[in-house]
């Protein structure tokens, strides 16, 4: 299979190939742990977990090292430890714990490492030397500044000149800069914060360096001084990407960071960009508390391209539940033995293929599903498993069926007492009290379904 990737460097489409065949090398920018992980950072989550399906479907699950870092230092967390009143260490123990509590939730996969910054800091010291040495930094006022203008290529993946990166972003112009553009590799630390004795006094490291170093450090020892994949959101592009690049390539000779730049699509919620000042933030627990499973949050942010932006409506994802209803109904209707060894239709695997063309992998799925509908027998289990096989790629479709339907609800047999009393009632022609056990029941979110084997029930969605 011939996978292709939209190359953010190159601003095409691109055919992916590895640099060490048969082996890929990945890293993805993690989370700063200082809040509660927003939906807007679960779906870049998501969108390149499916990058690392795809690979592993491709290659092997063996074969692609996947990194993403933890930022456990850094000034938003200095801030936000100091407003709640609680040690730094507990604010990043706590929010680190709530993050990969909510990817599980989302289906996206354990990372093969995930290096943390407070665990890095001999890397981020020995290449912040290796800049120096090489000229592309330099020390002022207890501070280490990466110098743009010695690296010719800064503002290449960005696509824009120095001059407009300054007037475009917020750039702390201090007066020990030689340039404005110039960037923190590291910087002093007062006694109450988090500080490491280095070349050059207490301090801690700038963010934009950490990445770097992490990858270097995790990855440079099996695949050199370039990656194959660095992904994360396109808010990251500049500075923080920009940045990385530049300074990877100085420590290296000039050697690219990676060969592909992969970056996910903004979210909006209801049309309008999330704020807290808008009321419309929603962090993914937020979405979880509304009774959502985490797959139906998954299955809703699959069905936006990863590369485009994504309007996120409680209405879009209420249609998602359902569409996730439809497919679990097919499967609960196919014996498990059907889905071994099955394999993903050919269709949905060339769309994903394209640049991970998720609308249409999904439209195949739905096709397929429409046909084993209307199949029996054999027809239907080879169909069913195909969807099941396919849903194993983009992370959904592997619940229990059983379960999936029933949701948390954890008293059972109480329904299937009063599922029993209804069709009771029915065979003495007592509609009234059928209805009327069918209506409770809808009312505490229970749905009732008639077929030829008889009544099964599910939650609603």
């Amino acid at each position: 299979m011939t996978l292709r990737f939209y190359n953010s460097a190159t601003r095409r489409k691109e055919v992916f190939e590895p640099r060490h065949p048969g082996r890929v090398s990945m890293y993805v920018c993690g989370p700063t742990v200082y809040d509660l992980a927003h939906i807007g950072n679960g779906r870049t989550f998501v969108s390149f977990d499916l990058v690392y399906r795809l690979l592993a479907h491709e290659y092997g699950r063996d074969n692609v090292v996947f990194v993403r870092n933890i930022t456990d230092v850094e000034d938003k967390i200095n801030q936000a430890a100091a407003d709640r009143g609680i040690s730094i260490r507990e604010l990043t123990t706590e929010t680190e714990a709530a993050f990969l509590e909510d990817m599980g939730v989302l289906g996206v996969s354990p990372p093969t490492y995930a290096p943390r910054v407070t665990d890095s800091i001999p890397a981020i010291i020995a290449m912040i030397e290796a800049l120096i040495a090489h000229g592309h930094a330099y020390e002022a006022e207890a501070h280490v500044l990466f110098q743009v203008d010695s690296f010719a290529e800064y503002g290449a993946l960005s696509g824009r000149s120095v001059e407009d990166m300054i007037a475009g972003a917020r750039i702390d112009v201090a007066p020990f800069k030689r340039s404005p553009a110039d960037f923190v590799l590291w910087k002093p630390s007062p006694p109450e914060l988090p500080g490491w004795d280095s070349p050059w006094g207490r301090g801690r490291p700038g963010w934009h360096i950490e990445c770097s170093a992490m990858i270097e450090a995790v990855l440079g020892p099996a695949f050199g001084d370039t990656i194959d994949i660095h992904a994360g959101g396109n808010d990251l592009i500049f500075p923080h990407h920009e940045n990385e690049l530049a300074q990877s390539a100085c420590a290296h000779g000039g050697a690219a960071l990676a060969k592909f730049w992969l970056h996910s699509g903004m979210l909006t919620v209801e049309g309008a960009k999330m704020s807290k000042s808008l009321g419309n933030f929603l962090t993914v627990q937020d979405v979880l508390s509304w009774g959502i499973p985490g797959e139906a949050i998954r299955y809703y942010m699959l069905k936006t391209h990863y590369h485009s932006p994504m309007d996120w409506t409680k209405a879009g994802l209420g249609l998602a539940w359902k569409e996730l209803d439809r497919f679990y109904n097919l499967l609960r209707q196919v014996g498990p033995a059907a889905f071994e060894h099955a394999e993903p239709p050919e269709a949905f695997l060339a769309a994903l293929a394209d640049d991970l063309n998720t609308p249409g992998a999904l439209a195949v799925l739905h096709d397929v599903a429409g046909q084993a509908n209307s199949a029996e027998g054999a027809e239907k289990d080879r169909l069913a498993a195909q969807i099941r096989a396919a849903g194993a790629v983009l992370g959904i479709l592997q619940s229990n069926v059983a379960a999936w339907f029933t949701g948390s609800i954890t008293d059972g047999d109480a329904i299937e007492e009063r599922i029993n009393a209804r069709n009771q009632a029915r065979k003495d022609r007592d509609f009234a009290t059928a209805d009327r056990i069918r209506d409770e029941l809808l009312a505490e979110g229970i749905v009732l379904e008639d077929g030829p084997t008889g009544t099964i029930w599910r939650r609603a969605s």
